[in-house]
């Protein structure tokens, strides 16, 4: 089934987004949610194989992954978010990796632990070194072996409002409250957020046809104008929750322009490994607006990039620096072979309410 799979099927199914169960309301969230200081994990990006930090090891063995595990393990944080790709990009997209072996990394944490789709997952799967699959029927795969309950994964699991039916359309778009603050995923993966552009569809490197790429970006729209209904929704709820900040997982870097540099675009002219970024301009917008209604702190996470960084790279499109966007912060999580994760404490008493601690395995 799995490259003679007919893409524009799947987009049929995917246009018809009003006819499958809508997320839960966000008033079904606890109003006035209670302050309270915790912790949680951020991490993403392992294992990848082709750097040796998979999950290879023998019970008398360690690797890089099963030493971040068990360093996330000793930490006794609430719970962790991995925001996405599970394998390298060069590597097979085949059941057992994204599923059977991904459940069994996600299992080994003692505590819930929310996946994020990432790129290596089901956009770039129809490259040829990923055993050309239909990107779209991947997609549906993870949906229906990934997201087919309200539960995370983790030995002790959370209970999520996921945006789509369990299985369904939009299923892996997921929030949930703890404390005072509201915390959101959505599939917005790299390879710019799986739109096609012109010049990026027919390659030496993929068997993929104008017709697949035709269907990527139907797929696209449709699911960016999901992803960013179901944030303004989250957005709403923490309002109604008089939540102090909000947290947004993705796995694709939006790439954000520096003012600084006056007479360059860093979105159009940053390398070409991450270009193009124009299928997060609509994600990009929405946010700047939902950000500027929000009195609370607002955090967007992603990997991706595989560099550890915390900036506040939103500007309001001017190069006066008191044009920033005070309330808003980017976390860019560790990624292979830099296999390291990054603690939040969440403090009611502190006006920015999320503190960042990067932790460094031992060994990695």
């Amino acid at each position: 089934m799995h490259k003679n799979f007919t893409s524009l099927s799947l987009v049929a199914i995917t246009l018809l987004t009003n006819t499958l169960a809508p997320s839960t309301s966000h008033a079904a969230v606890v109003k006035k949610l209670a302050p309270a200081t915790f912790s949680f994990a951020l991490w993403g990006d392992m294992p990848y194989a082709k750097n040796g930090d998979n999950t290879t090891a023998t019970s008398s063995t360690e690797t890089p992954l099963t030493r971040l595990i068990k360093s996330i393990n000793a930490s006794k944080v609430s719970f962790s978010i991995f925001d996405g790709d599970t394998k390298d990009g060069s590597s097979f997209c085949t059941d057992a990796t994204l599923a059977d072996d991904a459940k069994k990394v996600f299992s080994s944490l003692t505590m819930p632990t929310v996946y994020v789709l990432g790129d290596n997952e089901w956009t770039d799967c129809h490259r040829i070194n990923n055993n050309n699959y239909n990107s779209l029927e991947r997609l549906d795969f993870l949906r229906k072996n990934m997201f087919n309950t309200n539960l995370s994964f983790g030995a002790k699991p959370l209970t999520l409002t996921r945006q789509g039916a369990p299985s369904a359309i939009y299923s892996e778009n997921s929030r949930w409250a703890k404390g005072n603050v509201v915390f959101v995923t959505l599939n917005i993966p790299g390879s710019n957020n799986n739109k096609v552009n012109p010049a990026d569809c027919i390659s030496t490197k993929s068997k993929r046809t104008q017709a697949d790429c035709d269907a990527d970006n139907a797929e696209y729209v449709a699911r960016d104008k999901a992803n960013i209904d179901f944030m303004k929704e989250s957005f709403q709820t923490a309002k109604d929750g008089a939540a102090a900040g909000i947290m947004i997982v993705i796995q694709g870097d939006p790439v954000f322009d520096f003012p600084e540099t006056e007479t360059v675009d860093e979105r159009a002219t940053a390398l070409p490994t991450l270009a193009p970024h124009d299928g997060y301009d609509n994600f990009i917008a929405a946010l700047l607006a939902e950000t500027k209604a929000f009195t609370g702190q607002v955090v967007l996470v992603h990997g991706d990039s595989h560099f550890y960084k915390i900036d506040k790279p939103m500007m309001l499109q001017s190069i006066k620096r008191e044009d920033m966007v005070k309330n808003f912060t980017r976390v860019e999580t560790f990624g292979s072979p830099s296999n390291h994760w990054i603690k939040v404490t969440v403090t009611p008493s502190n006006a920015n309410v999320f503190t960042f601690e990067p932790v460094i395995v031992t060994g990695n």
